[in-house]
């Protein structure tokens, strides 16, 4: 994480991946840690908030606006991952742009879900992920 960091360019306090680390690292089975949820999570509700503050600009009511838009827009797509609720925050907080959604957002997302991949089907005995998609 700290060198994906560097190389977009974000402090490493703004990548968003501490809490689903431990979620799919230590609660693999439940749905928020399967793929689907980790990285489409992430994504959707970083678009949100970076909708939102293209249209209203940052602030603090932006934020919670966003993330409360976040967390319909995952329940709508089925994408439910509580820690990416942190991601709409940091991005209308911080007034991100839109390369933050590849890199660190979509590229971490991906990169964790392979790292749990690897972790679970080498070291844990297997069964990660229940289901791709």
């Amino acid at each position: 994480m700290e060198l994906l960091s560097e190389r977009a360019a974000f402090p490493l306090i703004l990548v968003p991946f501490a809490t689903s680390i431990v979620l799919v690292m230590g609660s693999p089975e439940i749905e928020a840690a399967q793929p689907r949820p980790l990285i489409g999570g992430h994504v959707v509700a970083t678009v949100v908030g970076l909708l939102v503050v293209k249209i209203t600009g940052p602030g603090v009511f932006a934020a919670a606006l966003a993330v409360g838009l976040a967390m319909v827009a995952m329940h709508l797509t089925k994408t439910f991952h509580p820690p990416a609720g942190i991601d709409p925050l940091v991005v209308v907080l911080n007034d991100m742009s839109w390369s933050f959604l590849l890199a660190p957002v979509a590229v971490g997302a991906c990169l964790l879900a392979a790292l749990a991949f690897v972790w679970h089907n080498l070291f844990r005995g297997g069964g990660w992920p229940e289901r791709w998609w």
